[in-house]
């Protein structure tokens, strides 16, 4: 049967008031087809629509009237509307081919979905989009995408990314461009493969593409221990981190003056790395690249202290515990000495990352069996955690044990929190 199948329709919305049902099939809107949201959010902006469905066998067409940008009133079975598009890729760095055996199974899909890269920031490669796909991205003037380039060198990407067709990266990153669409790219670096040269040549590369590549992000390769059998690898020393940062920030300086825009990001991970001290918040401008961990320690201590000037210092002592990754540490020791003053004292435990090991360290990979064996003592006041060591909108850590369960084990309450402010506002409350 065609047609993708309506299972509500919200009340009171324009598709309501023509009659509408849950278990019709949408079939075409305006005469074009639906593969997916793109496609409905797209064809579904206009104040006039002909929508025509498939209700028991029966074609049925609706003259709909509303809005402009007001919501049809459609609600599918999965938000994407369609079967999320997997990668083909087998890039030499790819942390999912890191995992160890034994993993919950969703933890090994590999994404490479451009549709989720417009809804939800994820990169993807471009490499695994059809032709037909690629023309559907400049028709419906799908604007930001991020987009994982890596290397802008034909050979070299396709070596990157063992994948034949991953050499087109900068015709189809011009062809966004020529179609007016934005995207932000990053870079996974990998010692002796795509830095040095290689990496001056993306950096030119993807600046002739200036402003619609509106930024770039590097990050250093994550290793894990399950690499037997994989591309040999690296991480990068203290002293090569120092030499990336001085290149990265010398080429940082030179699109300053010449636009006014940092452009160029480096992530956190390099200044940890490095053991310098991290870039002044103004340098990250409109911290374009958080999701690549670019400007994140700051911007949680712009938050941090912000909302630690509205409080006034506690009657009597308090003392927090709270667990984080063992690459910022130092940073969160120095930054939560500021809380003396206000009668807060914090013990911060770096958690070691045994699950995964390498070159991992950043709180986000700590997994619930990390915490416990950072906390071999039962019992203690709340443990304060970052949120993003849980899934996301769900209470369960990466190997698969919930909240509930480690609080079983540590014999304490476990407290997680996202940001500076929510850190201040915890701390000082009443919950602790």
């Amino acid at each position: 049967m065609q047609g993708k199948p309506i299972t509500r329709v919200e009340t009171g919305s324009p598709a309501a008031r023509e009659g509408l049902r849950a278990g019709d099939r949408l079939l075409l809107v305006n005469g074009e087809p639906v593969k997916d949201l793109i496609d409905y959010e797209a064809l579904s902006v206009r104040s006039r629509l002909v929508v025509e469905v498939e209700r028991e066998g029966e074609k049925l067409r609706f003259l709909v009237r509303k809005k402009v940008g007001e919501p049809l009133g459609l609600c599918f079975e999965t938000t994407l509307m369609d079967r999320m598009q997997t990668c083909k890729n087998r890039c030499l760095f790819c942390f999912v081919d890191q995992m160890p055996k034994g993993i919950r199974s969703s933890l090994n899909v590999k994404d490479d979905d451009w549709r989720l890269s417009f809804i939800m920031g994820n990169y993807v490669t471009l490499t695994n989009v059809s032709e037909e796909e690629f023309q559907r991205i400049l028709k419906r003037r799908v604007s930001p995408l991020y987009v994982s380039v890596h290397a802008t060198d034909p050979a070299l990407r396709v070596k990157l990314m063992a994948n034949p067709t991953a050499g087109r990266i900068m015709e189809r990153l011009t062809a966004l461009k020529e179609a007016g669409i934005t995207f932000h790219t990053q870079i996974v670096l990998c010692p002796g493969l795509n830095d040095g040269e290689a990496l001056e040549r993306t950096l030119t590369d993807l600046a002739s593409l200036y402003p619609c590549c509106a930024s770039i992000a590097a990050v250093p390769v994550g290793l894990t221990r399950y690499r037997e059998g994989l591309y040999p690898l690296r991480g990068y020393t203290v002293e090569e981190a120092r030499a990336l940062i001085a290149y990265g920030e010398q080429k940082q300086a030179a699109f300053r003056e010449r636009w006014g825009d940092t452009f160029f990001y480096l992530s956190d991970e390099w200044y940890l790395t490095a053991e310098l001290p991290l870039p002044d918040a103004e340098s990250y401008g409109d911290f374009p690249q958080i999701e690549n961990g670019v400007g994140l320690l700051r911007l949680f201590e712009l938050d941090f202290r912000e909302a630690l000037a509205e409080k006034n210092p506690l009657p009597a002592p308090r003392n927090v515990t709270v667990a984080g990754g063992v690459a910022a540490n130092l940073f969160f020791k120095e930054l939560y000495k500021y809380l003396e003053k206000y009668n807060i004292y914090a013990d911060v435990i770096p958690v070691q990352n045994r699950f995964f090991g390498g070159n991992v360290h950043v709180a986000g990979l700590v997994t619930a069996g990390d915490i416990e064996a950072a906390f071999p003592e039962r019992g203690g006041g709340p443990l304060l955690i970052p949120r993003n060591m849980l899934r996301e909108k769900d209470d369960v850590f990466l190997d698969g044990v919930t909240r509930s369960e480690l609080e079983e084990k540590l014999g304490r309450r476990i407290v997680p929190f996202t940001g500076g402010r929510e850190f201040i506002e915890l701390i000082f409350g009443d919950e602790l």
